[in-house]
């Protein structure tokens, strides 16, 4: 009985959105996949008779939390996502009767970028997790974070403060950062590795707890604000996507990690260490009720926008593979539905 009249205010709820429809797709998310999916909108805008699409940015975890809420016209159609959907997010979807067509995009890479007034810094993961963990191994055991300067932790690094402004917890951008920068950074360090093998859970908490002493500072979820703190303080670092480091190359520069730069090339083959998938989710219970997605996706999915000459490259957007790109297009433009 439950499940009939929860299937059965769904299909209320459907008839109601349908009735009373937008005409204007909403797109939610990620800020590093902002850019990309403006730019989207305004070609599918100018290109189209459909109306542009509004795109706002509210990090990937807030994305997911409005786009997994409902179906209605209250809910938006699409989410952008800088890290793949969680499992929790998916159940709560699917708990409100949303179906789902996952999108990969592209790649971008993770970045400790700084001023250019700033010397360049040469840094490796287990550095990087040195300088924000919460706890670090010091004498076989697990204290608070003690270092104060880059310098304490290496000789090599710049006597400088530790200062590195990031993105609060609900940005994809934190959490691939904490994923593969401090995660790969605590795996090569001895005690750290044994501990994985012996309980990985413990692990995990070691590894993912950033530090709250003021050595980390949480920027938001715009990243335009970095810049103009960098600006005014060379010393101080901050963590974004390669994309937005390629918009203010006049500004800013990206740390090499364990001897590798933040480029375009290196990061489309592998070689950059802190690099990650970007996504974006359409709710299909919408999807010719709103008009236009179908035509938006398939706009975003085509060879002109995220291909190797696409304008999506010029935004900072490095593509995936063509056989990749086809079977994307393909399997989104059908509108496949994820399952997990």
């Amino acid at each position: 009985m439950k499940k009939s009249f929860a299937l059965a205010l769904i299909a209320t709820a459907a008839i109601s959105f349908a009735a009373e429809a937008r005409d204007q797709i909403k797109v939610v998310g990620s800020s590093t996949v902002f850019p990309f999916s403006t730019a989207v909108a305004e070609q599918f805008g100018q290109k189209t008779e459909f109306t542009t699409p509004v795109v706002e940015s509210t990090g990937s975890g807030g994305g997911m939390k409005l786009f997994c809420a409902g179906i209605g016209v209250e809910h938006p159609d699409i989410t952008n996502a800088s890290r793949r959907i969680k499992s929790s997010e998916f159940k709560k979807c699917t708990e409100a009767g949303i179906t789902i067509t996952e999108v990969k995009i592209g790649f971008d890479g993770i970045v400790l970028g700084s001023s250019k007034a700033s010397a360049p810094l040469n840094v490796t993961l287990e550095q990087i997790f040195m300088a924000l963990a919460k706890e670090v191994p010091v004498d076989g055991k697990l204290v608070a974070n003690p270092y104060n300067m880059w310098s304490d932790i290496d000789p090599s690094l710049p006597a400088i403060k530790i200062e590195v402004l990031g993105p609060p917890p609900t940005s994809g951008t934190r959490d691939a950062f904490v994923e593969l920068a401090m995660e790969g950074g605590a795996k090569k360090i001895e005690m750290l590795a044994a501990l994985r093998k012996e309980d990985k859970k413990a692990f995990q908490k070691v590894a993912h707890a950033i530090r709250e002493d003021g050595a980390f500072i949480e920027a938001g979820e715009n990243d335009n604000l970095i810049v103009g703190k960098l600006e005014a303080n060379p010393n101080a670092f901050g963590i974004f996507g390669f994309s937005f480091l390629d918009q203010n190359s006049d500004k800013l520069q990206g740390a090499n990690v364990g001897g590798v730069a933040p480029e375009f090339e290196l990061i489309a083959a592998g070689d950059y260490p802190v690099s990650r998938s970007l996504f974006f989710y359409v709710k299909k219970e919408h999807v010719g009720v709103v008009p236009g997605i179908a035509e938006f996706v398939a706009e975003f999915t085509s060879e002109s926008a995220w291909g190797e000459e696409g304008y999506l490259v010029d935004k900072g957007l490095i593509p995936l593979p063509e056989a990749d790109r086809a079977a994307i297009a393909t399997a989104s433009q059908s509108m496949e539905s994820l399952s997990m």
